[in-house]
């Protein structure tokens, strides 16, 4: 790979536009599948470039196509908008003015980055062989918004001929160096379920639970039941995580409730535990309710699939960051994390890869600093430029 230094320089003289982008993003974040204040701040970026931009009909998705000067393959680069349902303690000059909402997963900073490298990109069309396909998606955070824009035809924007040849994403995190690149060969993030639980038993008054049949004690139960299964049922080897979050019941303290409701996650890599543990769920809570004589209703949906980067697709990313960023700024990522991404969506049809871009600013506590989805996140903006550099480089040299 030839060091490409001008991309990175190219991507520091655009940061004061990247950054206000950014700041005016996260001042104002968006929930869920409908983003019309981002997507139109995204549409107004890119108005001065040469793209064909598309509008999503039913998400506020944009999708912007680069024609390079010779023919070739397409590269898409995703970016997603949407931020997250938290109150924002950073005390930042550019704090979100949404009460509720904050971009506590650092998606403004993805989707600045990817408007300055459609920018670079733009600047260098004489270099692009084929062509770029800018893939701006809602709804990451739990709505499935890269599925929406797959079933619009993402993918076939440009018709058939146009149908991407490699597909990449990157990550800010804010739990690795700031700059720093990292990622790997096959399950790089987890399939996500979402586990409900309605147990039901008859309700009373609190000084007499001979008198009524009280869920809480069956609820308690099926948690640490729960953790057993995953620890006697799923073989070591086989990564499994399945947390109960979210517990209600009751009104006061002298009333012994009849339901409880439990929501929890579970998160897998392979499709025998994924199956196993659905089963296993709907076991352990219907005879624990049973043995407590009460009864459990077990509600399973099936979120994100797992996230498989490519071989090849992975080893190009190691290969042209070195070359972008130097190689001691590119380190191999050990082990996958149990986090869950819509990008598997589209990396189940096209081949490619998530890459992660440290944010951590320099001198943090890497073990104690307050990570992705904390409402007390703070990314470093002087990462900014390394993932507008490698969005740029990949379009320019990460088809196979």
């Amino acid at each position: 790979m030839v060091p490409r230094s001008d991309l990175l320089a190219a991507a520091r003289a655009v940061q004061p536009r990247t950054v206000a982008l950014r700041r005016a993003l996260h001042r104002h974040p968006e929930l869920g599948l409908d983003l019309p204040g981002t997507r139109d701040a995204v549409v107004a970026e890119l108005a001065d470039l040469p793209l064909r931009v598309h509008l999503g009909s039913a998400v506020s998705s944009v999708v912007a196509v680069l024609d390079g000067e010779r023919p070739g393959p397409t590269v898409l680069l995703r970016g997603d908008m949407d931020a997250l349902p938290l109150t924002e303690d950073t005390g930042l000059p550019f704090a979100s003015h949404v009460d509720g909402a904050m971009h506590a997963c650092g998606h403004d900073t993805h989707t600045a980055m990817l408007t300055s490298a459609a920018r670079l990109l733009a600047e260098r069309r004489s270099e692009l062989a084929g062509r770029v396909l800018f893939m701006f998606q809602p709804g990451e955070e739990g709505f499935h918004g890269a599925r929406y824009m797959l079933e619009e035809g993402l993918l076939d924007v440009d018709g058939p001929a146009g149908r991407p040849d490699a597909a990449y994403a990157l990550h800010i995190s804010a739990t690795l160096p700031s700059g720093e690149i990292q990622t790997r060969p096959g399950p790089i993030m987890a399939a996500a379920d979402v586990v409900s639980v309605v147990v039901t038993g008859r309700g009373g008054h609190a000084s007499a639970p001979h008198d009524a049949l009280d869920p809480l004690p069956a609820a308690a139960a099926m948690v640490g039941a729960l953790q057993t299964a995953v620890t006697r049922r799923i073989d070591t080897h086989d990564a499994v995580v399945l947390t109960i979050a979210h517990i209600t019941a009751g009104t006061t303290n002298n009333i012994i409730p009849e339901t409880v409701h439990m929501e929890g996650t579970l998160r897998t890599f392979t499709p025998t535990a994924r199956t196993l543990m659905h089963e296993e769920i709907e076991r352990v809570c219907t005879h624990v309710a049973l043995a407590h004589g009460c009864t459990a209703e077990v509600t399973i949906d099936p979120g994100y699939p797992v996230t498989v980067n490519d071989s090849g697709a992975a080893d190009r990313v190691s290969e042209i960051a070195a070359g972008v960023l130097g190689a001691d700024r590119v380190t191999d990522m050990p082990t996958p994390i149990m986090g869950a991404e819509d990008f598997s969506y589209v990396l189940a049809e096209i081949p490619g890869a998530m890459t992660f871009l440290g944010g951590a600013h320099p001198g943090a506590d890497l073990a104690t600093v307050a990570p992705n989805h904390s409402n007390r996140v703070v990314f470093d903006e002087a990462a900014l430029p390394s993932g507008v550099a490698l969005y740029a480089a990949l379009a320019l040299h990460g088809a196979p």
